[in-house]
């Protein structure tokens, strides 16, 4: 006998009828979603500009509005940059872009780049507000390159396409790791005829006038702050080293534009070091921990069963920090060793791993900083170079920071909270403050008289006159450019390592004394 639930469901006309009709709505439910998924991409978008990359969940674009690409240490500097955007007139700005990772998961790299983003705000802020109403004003934009750089492309297509209106892109700054992809970016934007200022990239050979002076590989780019050997240079003439009792330990891995370049001068430096280099190879990613604190143990006996007095390291933060902490421990704690080092020193100061009491272990670590608050500061009982930078420059740029972080005192009809203060020991706000004051310029001279904005293709060409009284007055110090567009004899403050905050030493000078007061580099191609 037909079960009676089975009768009434399917063999009744009007069952029939209601579950043909029930299966054809799922069947074409099913179809229009299956159509839809195929023909319908996922909405990747973060932002205005912004997006996520197929197969990443970093935003990465180019972003004036207030998007903070998902890094809450900037939001409430993104939110700064819009308000001030939004006081701008269409026609008379031009567009000023901060390239960087902005979703670096380093914690080291992410301090970095909130403290450029403050600098460059305050210069901007500098720039519409300071500057007796001149034009053109500028429109701040940043443009995240991802994690490592990784989506660098992505960004600079995006910059690329920005010379014409609304944006009207006049340089590019940020550029901040002396790196592959940066190089590459570098290329691509040069090739463009866009301007670029490089904040903290010190890589010989992302640079022009290297390996040979006449050499212009990226016609329009200009940087602020001295190449490797210019640091190794003023290292060594402000520490009166000893070749015979000096040892270099460097990285093997090489694609690292950091590593390989500071390796070279150093190299340079200690051509009659009776002692060989003693190696090591970090790992892809120089930030990840790594098996290297093992090697660096080893290398400290060697060292010990030494005569040096004075190591040149040339490696990043990461491998730096294993290398002091091995020297902490080493056997000849009856001996004292400095440790000389480039610009990745400076994340010491803030990297908890590091064991400070190392550092009263007969053990002293210093590095060349891009900058420090103490170097140009006004401090009483101190002489201050007559030449190579001053204490007005610095005070001008202390000024701006305070007058940029308390900005909403001014907006309307919502004030939003003051800026929270920014570290400034680690030099990073000090020189994105001092790469957007050279973009400035550098727009400003290219803008024909009588008109508001500039050819985008004439800003690059400006970096030679950049010198004597068309110099740079940074708060890092003076910054005159050659014909390569790099600073010369720039000043170098010598910071070294304590338990508590890094200390400024003294500036030391790539040619062994301060700039003559003109400014003006020696002849080059």
């Amino acid at each position: 006998m037909p079960h009676p639930l089975r009768y009434r469901v399917f063999y009744t006309t009007r069952q029939k009828i209601v579950t043909s009709v029930l299966v054809l709505a799922l069947l074409a439910w099913g179809a229009v979603y299956a159509v839809d998924r195929l023909t319908s991409p996922d909405d990747r978008s973060c932002a205005p500009g912004v997006a996520r990359p197929a197969g990443s969940d970093e935003c990465v674009g180019v972003s004036g509005d207030g998007h903070d690409f998902g890094v809450a240490a900037l939001t409430e500097a993104a939110a700064a940059i819009d308000q001030e955007n939004d006081t701008l007139t269409a026609g008379q700005y031009v567009t000023v872009a901060v390239l960087l990772p902005l979703t670096s998961t380093s914690a080291e790299m992410r301090t970095k780049v909130v403290h450029e983003v403050r600098g460059s705000f305050a210069r901007q802020y500098k720039a519409n507000h300071d500057d007796n109403g001149r034009l053109p004003r500028i429109r701040l934009v940043l443009a995240n390159t991802g994690d490592g750089n990784a989506h660098w492309r992505t960004a600079v297509e995006q910059l690329t396409g920005m010379t014409g209106a609304p944006h009207h892109l006049r340089a590019v700054s940020g550029i901040a790791t002396s790196s592959a992809p940066v190089k590459e970016a570098v290329t691509e934007l040069t090739r463009a005829n866009i301007a670029v200022v490089g904040t903290t990239i010190t890589a010989d050979d992302i640079a022009n006038g290297h390996p040979r002076p006449g050499d212009h590989p990226f016609p329009g780019l200009a940087r602020v702050v001295p190449t490797n050997k210019d640091l190794a240079d003023a290292l060594a003439g402000f520490a009166k080293v000893d070749s015979a009792k000096a040892f270099l330990v460097h990285d093997t891995r090489t694609g690292d534009n950091y590593t390989d370049t500071l390796k070279d001068a150093f190299s340079e430096l200690l051509g009659t070091s009776p002692y060989p280099p003693q190696l090591f190879t970090s790992p892809k990613n120089p930030g990840d921990d790594d098996p290297t604190p093992n090697t660096f143990q080893n290398i400290t006996h060697i060292i010990c069963a030494s005569r040096a007095e004075t190591v040149f390291f040339a490696g990043r933060h990461t491998q730096l920090r294993h290398f002091v902490n091995a020297l902490g421990e080493r056997g000849c704690t009856h001996r004292t060793f400095t440790v000389l080092t480039g610009d990745e020193g400076s994340y010491l100061g803030a990297d908890e791993r590091l064991k400070k009491e190392s550092l009263d272990a007969g053990l002293t670590v210093r590095y060349a900083a891009l900058a420090h608050p103490d170097a140009w500061r006004a401090v009483k009982g101190r002489t201050n170079p007559a030449t190579g930078g001053t204490t007005g420059a610095y005070a001008d740029f202390e000024k701006a920071m305070e007058a940029a972080r308390l900005s909403p005192k001014a907006s309307k009809p919502t004030p939003r909270p003051p800026l929270q203060p920014v570290e400034l020991t680690d030099g990073q706000a000090i020189i994105a403050y001092d790469a957007m004051a050279a973009a400035v310029q550098a727009i400003r001279m290219a803008t024909p008289k009588g008109r508001t904005l500039p050819p985008f293709e004439d800003v690059g060409k400006q970096w030679p006159q950049v010198q004597g009284p068309l110099r740079v007055n940074g708060a890092s110090g003076w910054i005159c450019l050659n014909n390569s567009g790099n600073p010369h004899n720039k000043a170098v403050p010598v910071v070294e390592l304590t338990r508590g905050d890094p200390r400024f030493v003294e500036i030391a000078w790539p040619e062994g004394k301060p700039p003559t007061r003109d400014c003006l580099p020696p002849r080059t191609p």
